[in-house]
């Protein structure tokens, strides 16, 4: 059995009926997104547990093996062309684990969204479309699609109609636009219906991209009596 990550936890009423699972960047921790719920508006959507997990401190290849936490080593600045599959694959058993864990307290997984941010985003979209049971969605932010070449021999029939919400900066310098505009494009390539969005910025978050990602939220997750 796959140990549970270490996490926070903050919740947007009592009873929550849906949950987010939201992943961190390279060298950041759980922390990194807890602070912006507040700025979520979401009222329409039932309470919600959101959930950032703190990722295991390793060693990096690109940062001369300085540890940090990190989802998986980063082997190279060319990202497609080496990538550490034995790392990533373990992580996506640690978010697996979250996700059966919000099942076990009574979140159903069509009402589970994943969240993540550059490596954060790799990873859920890794997990989320591989994942067996459907899930509300996915939010890909500022990142790209990993081990895209084995994709399509592994996705889930159940998450292949899941909504994506795709979101990069303009300028980013750390995963360059065209990475992002390549994952969209594989993506709906294989049918997945992405949203996708672009805002003046680097490798950050925009508050336009926060209004956006709340206006998802709600599209995902609101219930008819809210």
């Amino acid at each position: 059995m796959t140990a549970l990550l270490p996490h926070i936890e903050t919740t947007t009423g009592p009873n929550p009926e849906a949950a987010v699972i939201w992943l961190h960047g390279l060298g950041a921790d759980g922390n990194d997104f807890a602070a912006i719920v507040p700025e979520l508006d979401l009222g329409a959507c039932p309470p919600i547990r959101f959930v950032f997990p703190h990722a295991p401190s390793i060693p990096v290849t690109l940062n001369n093996g300085y540890v940090m936490p990190a989802w998986y080593d980063i082997l190279g600045s060319e990202l497609q062309k080496r990538e550490d599959e034995a790392g990533i694959r373990r992580s996506a058993l640690a978010i697996d684990a979250l996700i059966a864990r919000e099942v076990e307290r009574g979140i159903a997984p069509e009402r589970i969204v994943l969240a993540g941010f550059s490596q954060g985003c790799a990873m859920v979209l890794h997990t989320g479309l591989r994942h067996p049971a459907r899930l509300g969605g996915i939010m890909a932010l500022s990142g790209y699609l990993p081990l895209a070449g084995q994709l399509a021999g592994e996705v889930s029939d159940a998450n292949r109609q899941v909504p994506v919400f795709m979101a990069h900066g303009t300028a980013d310098p750390m995963v360059v636009l065209a990475r992002g505009e390549a994952s969209r494009d594989a993506l709906q390539a294989l049918g997945y219906p992405v949203q996708w969005h672009t805002y003046p910025m680097q490798h950050s978050v925009h508050p336009r991209e926060l209004q956006d990602a709340a206006r998802f939220l709600q599209s995902v997750l609101a219930t008819p009596d809210h």
